[in-house]
């Protein structure tokens, strides 16, 4: 007996430690330095998301229950899901059998799907998960070469559609808005304004835009600053996010970098990278599918860049997949075994790491390490509060840490494993010189975390 409840304890305790209470401490804003989210009591707050786009469209009120439920037992703290989803979300129905729209009309809305949507909104609120509320994907305004469309919305329908959620969610506090859906604005339409007016009539609706905190999820688009090209100087836009797409050794970090220093000042983050389980730059034949190592390896290069939080991503579960519909883009599991793949339940550790130490005062700080400069294949990424600093080492490589980049006279050093979350002590050292740190173990799929901490704080251990 004894034998099996260690066991359970071992499996089981940590996810029952991370699955949350329902949300508390009011909807999230900025906080006072511009660079990360809080509560509105200042309770800082970690975004560790998951895309599961088709959430609202795809899953009945137990399936919902079942992925929400897990997601909270691994820590995550947010879900990025579609109202008017992507595949076919206009005419295929939900599980209930409704549509979203009347005859495709936002001025429309049919009230039985939303009642759906209510029904998930409230019990992610249950799990303490925030809803970053998508109110439609893009395919709706701009359908491209892909997408199933129609597109269907203009400036003054787009006011009206954003008027009527703002107020069927304005009393719900676990909501982010995310406009956008995987689409520029393109030059020389009205998409900017159309993305606006949406803005508007969901900040009207709710009373106002310290009741809406709001972003924008574009595609890739380079060191252009993400959707801050366009926003940045909007008053709605929040925050900024980033898709850095589904290719390996891109350097994200460096996008990140541009946007942290954008001026005004505004919290930033990748909210679309490499899936887990996903074709790499969608060509399984030639390059495979992702990896745990890939998910884990741009969380946190993006973090420790400077991003405020992080999403991740799995090819089974941002569709839904199942018996019940093709896959796309290459054969899946279905996304109930899906839950479970190895990067998403290591996503835990980057949140206890993350939260672990004085989250408000973290800057990124390349200037740590001596090796600053390397590319994604075998990055040492640094980031720092006034008496602590976290190291990330890509696959293992050896670094030297610069002195006097954190408070104190003496140093406590410790390796943090990403795929385990377990530590082992790397001994103390002057804080006056140099210091070479050879990670525990070397080669692909081999990264570390060094975490330096002013001895004199007696952090708690890991």
């Amino acid at each position: 007996m004894k034998k099996f409840i260690a066991l359970f304890l071992l499996i089981y305790l940590p996810g029952l430690l991370l699955a949350q209470q329902p949300f508390s401490g009011g909807r999230l804003r900025v906080s006072e330095n511009k660079r990360y989210l809080v509560h509105q009591d200042g309770t800082p707050f970690f975004w560790l998301g998951d895309t599961a786009w088709e959430l609202f469209h795809r899953l009945n009120r137990e399936e919902a229950d079942q992925y929400l439920k897990r997601r909270a037992e691994q820590g995550f703290t947010v879900v990025q899901a579609v109202a008017l989803a992507e595949f076919d979300g206009l005419k295929e129905p939900n599980p209930y059998g409704e549509v979203p729209l009347v005859d495709n009309d936002p001025a429309k809305p049919n009230e039985a799907y939303f009642k759906h949507v209510d029904y998930i909104v409230d019990k992610a609120a249950q799990y303490g998960i925030v809803i970053a509320f998508l109110p439609t994907w893009g395919d709706k305004v701009f359908k491209s070469s892909w997408g199933q469309g129609p597109e269907i919305f203009n400036p003054t329908n787009a006011k009206a559609y954003g008027r009527y959620l703002g107020n069927r969610y304005k009393n719900r506090e676990n909501i982010v808005w995310v406009l956008g859906g995987d689409r520029q604005p393109r030059d020389g339409s009205s998409d900017v304004e159309l993305w606006r007016a949406m803005a508007t009539g969901i900040q009207e609706a709710v009373g106002g835009a310290d009741k809406a905190l709001m972003t924008f999820h574009p595609q890739p688009n380079g060191l252009d600053g993400g959707a801050s090209k366009w926003f940045k100087n909007d008053a709605w836009f929040d925050f900024n996010m980033h898709q850095n797409g589904h290719c390996r050794n891109n350097t994200m970090y460096d996008n990140i970098t541009v946007s942290y220093n954008n001026q005004p000042v505004k919290p930033t983050m990748d909210a679309e990278p490499i899936y887990e389980d996903h074709p790499v730059c969608f060509n399984a034949k030639d390059l495979g599918t992702s990896n745990a190592y890939d998910v884990r390896l741009y969380a946190y290069l993006d973090l420790f860049a400077g991003a405020h939080g992080h999403t991740y991503g799995c090819h089974d579960i941002w569709q839904m997949y199942s018996a019940q519909r093709p896959a796309v883009n290459g054969p899946h599991i279905f996304w109930q075994e899906a839950l479970d793949l190895p990067g998403a339940n290591q996503m835990k550790h980057v949140r206890r790491l993350m939260t672990a130490r004085p989250l408000l005062a973290r800057v990124p700080d390349q200037s740590i390490v001596v090796e600053g400069n390397l590319g994604p294949a075998e990055r040492i990424q640094a980031t720092r509060g006034t008496d602590y600093a976290f190291v990330y080492s890509a696959v293992g490589k050896p670094f030297t840490v610069n002195p006097g980049k954190i408070s104190g006279k003496t140093i406590t050093a410790t390796w943090f494993d990403p795929r385990s979350g377990k530590t082992q002590s790397a001994g103390t050292f002057d804080n006056q010189k140099p210091m070479q740190f050879k990670p525990p173990t070397q080669g692909y799929g081999q990264d570390w975390v060094l975490v330096l901490d002013d001895a004199a704080k007696n952090y708690a251990a890991l």
